[in-house]
């Protein structure tokens, strides 16, 4: 079942970051405040890269609670969260990771989603990006939607629907390709670039959640 309305571009950010941290760093997951804002403003894994302050992301997760798509999680010192897309939104097996990087990175081919979904949930083949594709598409409430084919582009992209039908230039020219790089050179600098973001969002999750800790400590401490 689709939200009552459409999100907006800061609530689809914490709702991505949200799925995004249950799927590959669930030892720190649901999120403290201070964690989800980290999340929300990693240069890695973003498109756009944003700067959201506490306010920004604890009223984009109030609305997102009255949609019926958070929880505030009880227990504990610290105030947490989590995404409730499982009870609201029926997905199909691999559907959760696909619409994380939809939302988190806007419209991807499949076979970006393909190469950027390891973590989330690997598939073993293209055809089966396409398959949970078609099935988001599908339905009388759908939550993605393919695009009209970019000029130089092989592939078309794919674009979530939970912030309404994609407003951007539809039509817009793939960005060029490095000169000299051959398609080899250039598969294996995205490889490690993809690697290098995969730590350091994983070191970002472990630097938020100590100083969480350590928040308790000093709150535990009457400091």
């Amino acid at each position: 079942m689709r939200p009552a309305r459409d999100l907006d571009l800061v609530e689809a950010r914490v709702l991505g970051s949200l799925l995004e941290k249950e799927q590959t760093t669930p030892e720190y997951y649901p999120l403290t405040l201070n964690a989800l804002v980290a999340a929300c403003n990693q240069r890695n894994n973003r498109e756009p890269v944003t700067d959201l302050s506490e306010d920004d992301v604890e009223t984009a997760l109030s609305r997102l609670r009255e949609l019926g798509l958070a929880w505030k999680v009880p227990g504990g010192r610290a105030v947490k969260y989590s995404h409730a897309v499982d009870t609201r939104i029926p997905l199909p097996p691999g559907g959760k990771a696909i619409l994380t990087l939809l939302l988190l990175r806007g419209p991807q081919t499949p076979g970006e989603l393909r190469g950027r979904s390891d973590r989330l949930h690997p598939f073993p083949t293209l055809e089966a990006v396409e398959s949970v594709l078609a099935d988001l598409a599908g339905g009388s409430a759908p939550l993605a939607v393919e695009l009209p084919r970019r000029t130089g582009q092989k592939e078309t992209r794919w674009a979530q629907l939970l912030t309404g039908p994609p407003g951007e230039d539809l039509a817009a020219p793939a960005p060029a390709a490095v000169e000299g790089a051959s398609p080899a050179l250039a598969g294996s600098i995205a490889a490690r670039v993809e690697a290098l973001e995969r730590e350091s969002a994983s070191l970002r999750a472990e630097l938020a959640a100590l100083q969480d800790q350590l928040a308790e400590l000093k709150r535990s401490l009457g400091e």
